[in-house]
């Protein structure tokens, strides 16, 4: 079966997983893509209409998008089927040009975490969560959000996290379906997640790079594990309660009263 970190790098269309972490016998196969046959705006330019229009024109352009991607050998236990980032934007970017729409990221928002693969090897866990704006050939614009999620033991859960997000947006604001099976057709119960203690979070707490969205996740996560009242060294080599410290921290990020 695959790792967390093996799926992570499917969802996001990439095949540049650290051989170590990779079963015996199992790769990535990418198909070729192929040229969507989606025209080139006229020289007149797209047509002058509200975003929303311009929209509802590129869900109408793309119809669907297959699964060309395989992780293992076809019919092989644990191989499966997925699409990529680029097969996304394969069909969503010519639909785009066609209709005159831009899709560009304004905001991320990102929060880490250390954990283990499967097989016990350190890994960093990466969510962003990412505003997007897709502007219409008028320049009237709407904004939506999409979320990504990956596992990566080197430099590229970042990127990974990101392609997925914008893999989320295309396909689901675009209503392509997925011909996957309904999700209430199979039923998965959730096992106890190990309790991650508060003086791990310490040195993300104090990172001076640790976002105000992170530092409120931290917060949420003490108080769902009981630790709010943990005591941990702060930096200055006092004691402090872990949830006391959190909120400091926030409130002097906020006020510019932390370097």
């Amino acid at each position: 079966m695959s790792t967390l970190t093996e799926r992570a790098a499917a969802a996001a269309g990439r095949s540049d997983t650290p051989a170590t972490a990779v079963e015996p016998n199992a790769a990535y196969t990418l198909a070729p893509l192929a040229d969507p046959g989606i025209p080139e705006p006229g020289p007149d330019g797209p047509e002058q209409v509200p975003v929303h229009v311009a929209w509802s024109r590129v869900m109408g352009t793309v119809r669907g998008v297959s699964k060309g991607g395989w992780y293992g050998k076809p019919g092989e236990r644990g191989s499966y089927q997925f699409r990529g980032v680029d097969a996304a934007l394969n069909a969503f970017g010519p639909a785009c040009r066609l209709h005159g729409v831009l899709v560009l990221p304004i905001q991320t928002e990102a929060a880490y975490r250390d954990v283990k693969t499967s097989t016990g090897k350190n890994s960093r866990e990466c969510t962003v969560t990412v505003t997007y704006r897709i502007i219409g050939p008028a320049g009237d614009f709407i904004e939506v959000q999409s979320v990504g999620e990956s596992m990566d033991s080197a430099d590229k859960g970042t990127a990974k996290a990101l392609s997925t997000s914008l893999r989320s947006l295309l396909f689901l604001g675009g209503l392509v379906p997925t011909g996957d099976p309904e999700p209430d057709a199979v039923n998965v119960e959730r096992g106890e997640a190990p309790v991650r203690p508060a003086v791990q979070y310490l040195d993300e707490i104090t990172h001076p790079q640790t976002s105000a969205g992170r530092l409120r996740q931290i917060h949420y996560e003490l108080k769902q594990t009981g630790q709010l009242g943990a005591l941990l060294t702060n930096e200055v080599g006092d004691e402090e309660r872990a949830g006391d410290m959190v909120v400091r921290i926030g409130k002097e990020r906020a006020a510019g009263g932390a370097a």
